[in-house]
This record gives C-alpha cells, structure tokens and sequence, in this order.
C-alpha cells in the first residue's frame, strides 16, 4: 500500500482503505467513484471485485498482465494507456538547472513539489512526491508544451530525488506511461511489474 498512501498524500486525497489483497481510494471528491487496487489475488477474485464495482467511473488496477485483466471484466468496461509499477533507490546524485530558468523545491508535511519556472516567470515543469515512511512516490511530473525535450522533466525528478534522501527516504515507487517507462529507465529506473488499470462504462 506504499504507493497507494504516498499517492494519497501527493494528490492531498484521503487515506486508502485496506481491501482483501490490496486497497481502495476515491476517486473524486466530487465524485463518488472509487479505484480498487489489488497486488494479491486470483481470477476469480479478481472477476469478482470488478463485477462488485460494475457502477460507472468505478476503475479497477492489477499489479500484473493487462490481457489478465482484459478478460476479467465486465461487458462495456474500457482499459485505460499501459501503466508500469517501476522503483529505485535513492542515492546522492548531480543535477544541473538547464540556463534560462530556475528550480524551487518545497516540502509541507508528507508532500514535496518540485517546480521549474522560465526566466519569463513562466511554469515550464513540475513533479510531485509523497512520502510514505522509507517510500517517496513520484506523481504528476509534467512539462509545459513550449518547454519539452530541454531536461526540465528530469531535473525535477533528480531534484525530488535529493530531498527525499534529505529526508530519509530509501526507496523511490512510480507507475509510470508506456513513453514514460523509457525515460524513467535512462533515469536508473528499475521496471517493477505491469500494471494496468480498467474503468467501467460512462452513466
């Protein structure tokens, strides 16, 4: 449940709840919909959690096979882009702040953002990292258009990286995109399990 509560803790949503093999969060607020996500189970639990949550915007996820989870859901349910459960270890490392803009870096409890601003005064990128015990949790680490492919991105990983080591954190946990798995691979990354995600059909 790491990564469930340290995303909580990014997203300043409330606490998973404990589940059998895994754990559920909200979705929302405002919405009612909930996410369950299981690290532990069978076919047939499986099958029969996603026909449990067979309401719509409700979402399932696995820590394994998409083609698995394809199988095991209701008629009508759609599955979402390939995600990938990735991890590291947190060790002293360099990074350099592309010229032209500058970096802030602030932490308020279990939350630390990291933010790139042009010299403009601009956001041109940002990360989040929630903190659960030895574990940080990467989250919304995204680039502004006019700023892509200038490092921005990774900077603000390695910045994140830095002061969760600061603070005492070991490990780093991530799901990362098919594109983002390949960036997060060149950053030391290392590819955990697939884990996909299937959302019930719209109202």
């Amino acid at each position: 449940m790491a990564w469930g509560r340290g995303r909580a803790h990014s997203r300043t949503t409330a606490p998973p709840e404990p589940v059998e093999g895994g754990f559920r969060v909200a979705v929302g607020p405002p919405s009612e919909e909930v996410r369950e996500v299981f690290h532990t189970y069978t076919p047939a639990s499986l099958a029969e959690a996603a026909a449990r949550l067979d309401r719509p915007g409700n979402q399932v996820m696995i820590a394994g096979p998409s083609a698995l989870l394809a199988s095991l859901v209701p008629p009508g349910w759609t599955m979402d882009e390939g995600g990938h459960l990735m991890t590291t270890a947190f060790a002293p490392a360099r990074y350099a702040v592309p010229g032209g803009y500058r970096l802030a870096v602030e932490t308020e409890g279990p939350l630390t953002v990291a933010r790139a601003f042009h010299a403009n005064g601009d956001l041109a990128a940002s990360a989040r990292l929630g903190r659960d015990g030895d574990f940080g949790v990467f989250d919304k680490v995204v680039t502004a258009p006019a700023h892509q492919r200038r490092g921005l991105g990774s900077t603000a990983m390695r910045a994140l990286g830095a002061a969760a080591l600061a603070q005492g954190m070991k490990f780093g946990l991530l799901v990362a995109s098919d594109e983002g798995r390949a960036l997060y691979e060149h950053l030391g990354w290392t590819f955990v399990s697939d884990f996909p995600g299937a959302r019930s059909k719209p109202a």
